[in-house]
């Protein structure tokens, strides 16, 4: 079977595949396939490209600025210094089970050195989202309108409780500037990582047992055509070992990163920046949309910068004090 060009469409396709299909299905695909976490991410939810929201009608524009109001800001985790396992390592003899690395964008498994940072317990809540764009006189992509407006005129789903899910159809440009009007930033890959798995290199947030809908809110992509989300600071038993909610599940999270299919296998080994340019900007985490293997910690994606999905948010980190480290390995 020839290979097929590695493009945005393509992963689409064989990632929502991928998603409806069961294990003796899945043996099916090659396991060269590209970006697994693009599955992730640019598969879940008819992603939409940047395009400014309309004016909202009266009704609706209430609602907004209502959830506006109630944005709570996130408490922040510090993540200690030391090193930590990035990474999947091959399993040849588990093909397709939680061990099974989907293509070599997760590989080699080595470790990595990182200084102390801090990085937000939970994702950016919608209402936070609200809050900024309202501050930038901006108004939410018309994607984001229609839902709000669907859930609360055909599911009277509550100002507050909106307020608490996480945000959505955000672009990278959008999580960046509003990460910086906090004075943060968005993470890098490996920061993300770190934080989502803990420094031993578990196989989900919370170590490696499967996944559960008490641990993660993942699953949906067959149930609803509406996002299924969960409150920013919800599912405690699925916390990483730093504390984190949701590294795993409700929404993928937008990182500083540039996508660098074989940046593991060249990338320094003390706060890896990324790669220096790409096209796809990185996206870490499962979604609410995931099947359980696209929650494991290492899985990698990308996706356009100017891109909106129902499926990708973001959180925020900041750098602190830098501390000389040890050669690595010692």
């Amino acid at each position: 079977m020839d290979k097929p060009e590695r493009s945005v469409d393509n992963w689409e396709h064989r990632m929502e595949k991928r998603n409806v299909q069961d294990k003796t299905q899945a043996n099916q695909w090659p396991r060269w396939i590209g970006a697994s976490a693009l599955s992730l991410l640019i598969a879940m939810g008819s992603p939409q490209h940047a395009l400014a929201g309309a004016k909202s009608s009266p009704e609706l524009a209430r609602h907004l600025a209502g959830i506006a109001a109630l944005a709570q800001t996130s408490p922040i985790v510090t993540v200690p210094a030391g090193p930590f396992l990035l990474g999947s390592k091959r399993v040849d003899d588990d093909p397709y089970g939680n061990w099974t690395q989907f293509d070599n964008t997760e590989l080699p498994q080595h470790r990595v050195w990182l200084d102390r940072y801090e990085v937000d317990r939970d994702e950016m809540s919608l209402g936070e989202y609200l809050a900024f764009l309202q501050q930038q006189k901006l108004h939410p992509s018309d994607e984001l309108q229609k839902l709000i407006w669907h859930v609360i005129t055909i599911h009277s789903v509550s100002d507050q409780t909106i307020s608490r899910w996480p945000a959505l159809y955000v672009t990278w440009t959008e999580a960046k500037d509003l990460c910086e009007a906090k004075h943060k930033r968005l993470p890098t890959e490996a920061e993300w990582e770190k934080a989502a798995r803990g420094p031993d290199g578990g196989l989900f947030p919370w170590g490696n047992a499967d996944p559960h809908q008490s641990l993660a809110m993942f699953g949906q992509h067959h149930m609803h055509e509406i996002p299924i989300l969960a409150a920013v600071d919800s599912h405690d038993a699925g916390k990483s070992p730093y504390g984190l909610h949701h590294t795993a599940g409700n929404v993928a999270e937008w990182v500083q990163d540039w996508f660098g299919f074989d940046y593991y296998a060249y990338m320094p080994e003390r706060n890896p920046p990324g790669p220096t340019s790409g096209r796809y900007k990185s996206v870490r985490g499962g979604s609410w949309k995931s099947n359980q293997i696209m929650l494991r910690a290492a899985t990698r994606g990308g996706s356009a910068p100017d891109q909106r999905s129902p499926a990708i948010g973001f959180r925020c980190a900041q750098s602190t004090v830098q501390e000389e480290p040890p050669t690595v390995g010692k």
